[in-house]
């Protein structure tokens, strides 16, 4: 007599994928863009970098879009000196790595004119309009620049948002008599 047996088995699988979740990034990135002009309108020289936007500028920048920082309406630029000048994330008006140039003949640092945040990505605002401009009446040399909230000249006191120090061929040299034209602009990627 044959017997025969007939067995079934159901095998269920199932699956999740966990951590999966959506990221946001947002960049802040400054440029500098210096023009030195002789007394009779010829370009010495000119230098265009990108500059670091420093913690306390950071900080600023999410205090005031997130909590209650008050905003600051107002922005100065000024010039550094050479040699020798560094940058640091760390830096404040107080406590630099740099030494500010204050050979102009202007009485304050140069409010820049600066645009309206743009609606787009990346949201940008410029003085490229209407570059600040410093009437150099010593000789001297430039090696970098920044902007900050204090007008004074040799000021240490304000909130720092950005410098930058010239990079390789480093500091230039400056006379009586010339103009720098700085153009600052500042974007907001995501």
């Amino acid at each position: 007599m044959f017997h025969e047996t007939a067995g079934g088995v159901d095998f269920i699988s199932t699956g999740f994928t966990a951590g999966a979740q959506a990221t946001e990034t947002v960049k802040a990135v400054g440029r500098y863009k210096f023009e030195c002009r002789d007394k009779d309108g010829n370009l010495k020289w000119s230098v265009e970098e990108d500059n670091l936007v420093v913690n306390v500028g950071l900080q600023y920048m999410a205090g005031v879009a997130l909590t209650s920082t008050t905003q600051i309406t107002t922005w100065y630029l000024g010039l550094i000196t050479g040699p020798g000048a560094t940058v640091a994330a760390a830096d404040t008006m107080s406590s630099k790595g740099w030494t500010e140039f204050t050979g102009y003949s202007n009485a304050t640092r140069v409010a820049p004119s600066l645009t309206a945040a743009t609606n787009a990505n990346p949201s940008v605002v410029t003085n490229s309009g209407s570059p600040a401009t410093f009437n150099i009446n010593a000789t001297g040399t430039v090696g970098g620049g920044f902007l900050t909230s204090n007008n004074t000249k040799g000021g240490t006191t304000g909130t720092l948002f950005s410098e930058k120090a010239f990079s390789s061929p480093g500091d230039r040299s400056v006379v009586s008599g010339d103009i720098i034209s700085v153009t600052y602009t500042f974007s907001l990627a995501g």
